[in-house]
């Protein structure tokens, strides 16, 4: 049996990192919010789903290095031999880093177009509309940082380097409230404060995470093996392990997508609300995440190495403490789930909205831990392929309980997203006994 510290070793930092990041939008919600501007609060809300989903679509750049750089760890840890592989894990880093920066440049070049489609199809009207763009346009210059922060990050965390990447980003997410408080209700600058304060966190946080990843070896071991950037081989490996997990990563934010969209729909007071409660999920899924990142770390080591017991184990160890934490916080939020979402808003018809929906979102947690850690398996073991056709069924599972469930309205809405997160980890966990055994030695 896997001990439980070596799983808390990796989970606890990781939880800690991810609670920080969702402090990000939650800071966001709450300074907004002072204002009793539902608009406002509306156009954040818009804004900050369509710069979420355009940078989660390219998640891979974190989990597909992560993946690349435990399987090397456990490869070398394997072989008790050198052969020149901490160049090769800077490689790894360089080639990650090279394809985000390339990346953030069609971005910055398609800005033109994407954004004006993005907000038309996500039902953006009128003073929506109008502060939701002017969120976006000031918080798109954080692009290129964002996606290299990706890299960075899951090279870190390939490297069992957790606590550095948490520091980083404890430390600009700091700053990001610190430049909420100061920029919205000091300054008064509405919702070009809350856009300004994410810009200048975001490259704080990239200045962190270079100083931590240089001061790992990744310069000097890709300085002194610089012949390895030449090889197309692995580089061709990143490219289809980033290929899989970029159409499965598309597929869900297609739901995030859509999930705003029908709020939007609805209108501004439920868009706020929904917001608010989306924010209080995420906060519960960065947590469990956590074990996502240890299943990613514990899982590549053991696949790198051929080890299908301790690869077992660990799927088991992480699924057992993922769902007792999971039932905590369904039992806080339900509990009080209702008050944490009134206290984001001083509209008091978004309170209403968000405390009559409150119970309905209490349950996911305990419903999507599953899902996080046997992504983390998967993006561990290098499993892509298989990820992404869980995911496809997951998708078209949602929009089919999305279609039956439309007369229920908001309601519906959310207990789709309960069949989403059910089919992702039901697919999985179908398909993850032949994978080990096709996959995997003994």
């Amino acid at each position: 049996m896997m001990k439980a510290r070596v799983i808390w070793a990796l989970a606890l930092p990781a939880m800690l990192t991810n609670i920080a990041t969702a402090l990000f939008g939650l800071a966001d919600l709450w300074v907004i919010g002072r204002l009793g501007d539902a608009a406002a609060q509306g156009g954040v809300e818009l804004g900050a789903r369509f710069m979420t989903s355009l940078l989660v679509v390219f998640n891979f750049l974190r989990t597909g290095t992560t993946a690349l750089s435990a399987q090397q760890a456990g490869a070398l840890s394997a072989q008790q031999a050198g052969r020149g592989d901490a160049g090769e894990q800077a490689a790894t880093l360089a080639r990650a880093a090279l394809l985000a920066g390339a990346i953030a440049a069609l971005l910055l070049a398609a800005y033109p177009l994407i954004v004006p489609l993005g907000l038309e199809w996500l039902g953006a009207k009128g003073d929506l509309s109008v502060l939701a763009g002017a969120y976006i346009a000031r918080r798109y210059g954080a692009v290129p940082a964002a996606l290299i922060n990706g890299a960075l990050t899951g090279w870190l965390v390939g490297q069992r380097q957790v606590r550095g990447v948490l520091a980083a980003e404890v430390g600009a997410n700091l700053v990001h409230i610190a430049l909420d408080l100061t920029l919205v209700l000091g300054l008064h600058w509405g919702v070009q404060g809350v856009a300004s304060a994410s810009l200048i966190s975001e490259w704080l946080k990239f200045a962190f995470l270079l100083t931590l990843a240089v001061r790992q070896g990744a310069w000097q071991g890709l300085h002194q093996h610089r012949a390895l950037l030449g090889d197309l081989a692995p580089f061709r490996r990143l490219l289809a392990l980033n290929r899989d997990l970029f159409l499965r990563t598309l597929l869900l934010t297609g739901v995030m997508l859509e999930f705003t969209r029908a709020g939007a729909k609805a209108g501004a007071v439920t868009l706020a609300a929904n917001g608010i409660l989306f924010q209080m999920f995420m906060l519960s899924a960065l947590i469990l995440d956590g074990f996502e990142t240890a299943a990613q770390v514990l899982c590549g080591e053991a696949a790198g190495q051929g080890d299908a017991p301790a690869f077992r184990a660990a799927v088991r160890a992480n699924l057992r403490w993922g769902l007792g934490l999971g039932l905590v916080i369904t039992l806080v939020y339900a509990v009080a789930g209702a008050d944490i979402a009134s206290s984001f808003t001083l509209n008091p018809q978004v309170r209403a909205a968000a405390t009559r929906i409150a119970p309905w979102a209490a349950a996911l947690p305990v419903l999507g831990v599953a899902s996080y850690v046997m992504d983390g398996v998967f993006v561990g073991a290098g499993w892509a392929r298989a990820m992404l056709g869980t995911m496809a069924a997951a998708f078209l599972a949602f929009n089919a309980a999305l279609w039956l469930a439309a007369p229920w309205g908001n309601i519906g809405l959310w207990l789709s997203f309960y069949i989403l997160l059910i089919a992702r980890a039901g697919g999985q966990l179908l398909c993850l006994p032949g994978l080990v055994r096709r996959r995997l030695a003994g």
